[in-house]
């Protein structure tokens, strides 16, 4: 008896030392999806990768869900907590999240699963409010939605929307598909009358890997498409989609456009990310793109360009000659969420020429791009300062197209003319989104909500595992000691009287109501089928741990494998600016962790080299990049 139980804590020991922390143990993360709501930053999915790193080093699929806070800062950047995920909800890289703000509720579409054996579509979202995750019964009605990956998608508040234009169907992505098909059409999905439609592209050929921005122009707002690769859809051949190519949805029209762009006209690329924002006057509206895998041979980008209309023209942002910097880390599959219109936050992304650093673990990868520079320094990258909500048009763009910081930009046409009339007549025409109202219950500041994870000192077992075993040698000592004891005591306990159960630390629970049904146009179900009995008061919280000591994140979520739900160690990035110039010096931890899945990231068949063996290129050797100075 004795022997078995010990077998067993060993087991359980095992089993905890396996376990990594999506933060206290951040090295890397990509192809992941990111939105904002109420100022916190949503990541889902993704594929991870643990330190050590090294050629060989393994990509785990991401299972969790996180959000940042951006008004609680963590060394220089929003803080990162751990939300509920439950093990039956896809975790995918490549996919979308659509917010709807109005509702508090966040969808997620497409992406590949990691394991290669992708479910049957469902549309599934989280609910902010009651932090559960449904399924929407839209699947009931549209069995001719698949799931696609690496598209380009945005959600528009004001009508409800959200719009995924092409990407992939694979075998990892929908079940059974023997093919890779670019696809030409843009999905539509109305929140509000929970239903999705199929909307025809600018033509019959399939993208994917570009990037899809809106804009508050023209009678209803604009989409706008740029990047990427683009498939023949005569004889399946891949090639990259012209930067000078841009092409625009005009919304209220259901209406496709296509200009060229001019000027300095970054290199063609593929799976970089992107934001949007404009001018106080909206004579100018600004894209800044960032980073991207090269299509065909090479290692990709690191840099920074902004796609000004309607000017149509490209600009150069970073680095210039006057930024002093010798050579980038191109790094691709990352995001970019523009908060208030004037800060970009860059997160995680792929280095095909560095396979030893982390990627800033002390931050979760997290790089700030001041789109005005409007800090004291007027650096490009900078840290995150949630008080800044103005964007000033920077010099960079200025001398361009003309104008000041709050506007009056010169320039308002492509060098070369309108290629069509109608789309010079919609950017003379600023869009002012309306407000959106919600169309269910959503609980006042004051009502009782899911818990948010709290801060509790180092060390403490808030979350432990049945059995009071974390892992460690000291935590098995202690549960083998306390096992022993238990079965001393069951053979002192008179007969039909059960010992007391070994006491453990009292962990969060918090009851999570069903979320009421009451979304227009449609209903759903949460995973959940009956609400708990409400549970008792939680103990007061710990004191605050002395200023050496490091804090942990503690979230309300179920234990499954792969996680702890502690945030990481202190590690003080030593630039005032982070930047992703070169990723942060990685901290050695022992990768104990049996491989959960050997996933691939899919790439056109045109050029098979896999992006997940990471080979140094022959040229980065012969031609190493000198130190940023």
């Amino acid at each position: 008896m004795i022997t078995s139980i010990i077998l067993s804590i060993f087991a359980l020991v095992s089993l905890s030392i396996q376990q990594n922390d999506p933060l206290k143990d951040f090295c890397r993360l990509y192809g992941h999806q990111t939105t904002l709501v109420d100022r916190k930053l949503y990541i889902d999915g993704g594929l991870v990768n643990w330190a050590p790193l090294s050629i060989s080093s393994t990509n785990y699929t991401s299972t969790w869900l996180r959000n940042g806070d951006l008004d609680e800062k963590h060394k220089g950047f929003p803080q990162e907590h751990i939300l509920d995920k439950e093990a039956s909800v896809p975790s995918v890289h490549g996919g979308i999240l659509w917010a709807d703000e109005s509702n508090k509720q966040v969808y997620l579409y497409g992406g590949e699963y990691g394991n290669g054996q992708p479910e049957d579509f469902k549309l599934w979202f989280y609910d902010i409010v009651y932090n559960t995750w449904n399924v929407s019964n839209v699947t009931a009605t549209s069995q001719v939605v698949r799931r696609a990956s690496w598209g380009a998608g945005v959600a528009v508040q004001d009508r409800g929307q959200g719009f995924y234009y092409g990407g992939w169907l694979t075998n990892a992505s929908v079940p059974g598909y023997n093919s890779e098909t670019a696809l030409s059409n843009m999905l539509v999905y109305d929140m509000l009358a929970n239903s999705f439609r199929n909307q025809s592209g600018p033509d019959g050929t399939g993208r994917a890997e570009g990037a899809l921005l809106y804009i508050p122009v023209g009678d209803g707002g604009m989409l706008v498409y740029f990047g990427g690769i683009q498939q023949s859809f005569i004889d399946g051949t891949v090639t990259a989609v012209p930067m000078t190519d841009i092409f625009l949805y005009d919304i209220a029209n259901d209406k496709w456009h296509t200009e060229k762009a001019a000027g300095d006209v970054p290199e063609n690329r593929r799976r970089f990310c992107a934001g949007a924002t404009w001018a106080d006057d909206r004579s100018s509206y600004n894209i800044y793109l960032f980073g991207g895998a090269a299509v065909g041979d090479g290692v990709g980008y690191g840099d920074v360009y902004v796609l000004s209309l309607p000017s149509f023209t490209w600009i150069k942002f970073w680095p210039r000659p006057e930024d002093n910097v010798g050579a980038t880390y191109p790094h691709h599959s990352l995001s970019c969420d523009v908060i208030s219109g004037s800060q970009m936050i860059v997160m995680g992304g792929y280095f095909p020429n560095d396979t030893a650093d982390c990627d800033v673990p002390a931050n979760y990868g997290q790089h700030g791009l001041d789109l005005g520079k409007s800090n004291p320094d007027q650096a490009k990258w900078a840290s995150f300062n949630p008080s800044l909500t103005t964007y000033r048009v920077p010099q960079e763009i200025a001398q361009t197209i003309g104008g000041a910081p709050t506007g009056g930009a010169t320039v308002l046409a492509p060098a070369n003319g309108w290629a069509e009339r109608d789309l010079s007549v919609q950017f003379t025409r600023p869009y002012t989104q309306g407000t959106r109202g919600p169309t269910r219950v959503i609980p006042t500041p004051t009502s009782t909500l899911a818990a948010t994870p709290v801060a509790v000192p180092k060390g403490s077992n808030k979350k432990t595992i049945i059995g009071g075993v974390v892992g460690g040698v000291g935590g098995f000592l202690l549960v083998a000691a306390l096992a022993l004891c238990l079965l001393w005591r069951r053979k002192k306990s008179p007969p039909g009287q059960s010992p007391r159960p070994v006491s453990e630390l009292h962990s969060q629970f918090t009851y999570k109501p069903q979320s009421p049904v009451l979304t227009r146009g449609g209903s759903y179900h949460t995973l959940r089928a009956s609400p708990p009995p409400p549970p008792p008061p939680p103990p007061p919280p710990p004191p605050p741990p002395p200023s050496h000591i490091g804090w942990s994140e503690i979230s309300n979520r179920s234990a499954r494998n792969n996680t702890h739900f502690a945030r990481p160690e202190p590690m003080y990035h030593n630039e005032t600016h982070p930047s992703p110039i070169t990723p942060s010096d990685h901290t050695p931890k022992s990768l104990l962790a049996s491989p959960q899945e050997l996933p691939s990231v899919r790439t056109p068949p045109v050029w098979r080299r896999s992006m997940l063996k990471p080979a140094i290129d022959p040229y980065f050797v012969n031609h190493p990049p000198s130190p940023p100075t």
